[in-house]
């Protein structure tokens, strides 16, 4: 009985750690692959920072820790899953808002398969867009409200239908 009950442990805790593949680990920005740096967070709760270097005609890219830090979260590496359904890439060079002048970027970033399971992805571009003055949550409802807009504008034969202008503020 003792060694099934060992068993079923040890396949659990091997299906945990497969699931989870930075929750029995030590995160160390320095120690990551190129692969895993971007969107991930060390022990210590700080960001991960892909970064490159141009030495001697070829560009060497390392990882670091940065001075990021995230509140309540720590050792994580973000899964290839939330990298792809938010529209990120494992090679982004540091950290930068710039995605969120993108329309694709956004409308991938704030559908529900991201925002709703990725939380160290909308955590990251939450703090980003604060700190260019705007709002996640709000952007969200934007990209959301124009696709719905945009919706209601196709009649049933799938043909654009006219909508009349926004009326022009005096």
């Amino acid at each position: 009985m003792a060694s099934s009950s060992l068993i079923v442990t040890l396949s659990l805790l091997a299906a945990f750690s497969v699931l989870l593949p930075s929750a029995f680990a030590n995160v160390i920005c320095e120690e990551l692959s190129n692969d895993l740096c971007a969107f991930s967070i060390s022990s210590s709760g700080k960001r991960c920072l892909l970064e490159s270097n141009l030495q001697g005609g070829v560009t060497k890219y390392t990882c670091r820790t940065s001075e990021v830090v995230v509140p309540n979260m720590s050792d994580w590496i973000e899964t290839d899953e939330c990298v792809h359904m938010c529209g990120l890439d494992r090679n982004t060079i540091g950290i930068s808002s710039d995605a969120l002048l993108e329309q694709s970027f956004r409308e991938k970033l704030c559908s529900d398969n991201c925002y709703n399971t990725c939380p160290n992805i909308v955590n990251l571009y939450s703090d980003l867009a604060a700190g260019e003055g705007a709002s996640l949550p709000e952007m969200c409802k934007a990209v959301k409200g124009s696709r719905d807009r945009m919706m209601l504008g196709l009649q049933s034969d799938g043909a654009p239908r006219s909508i009349a202008p926004a009326p022009a503020h005096h």
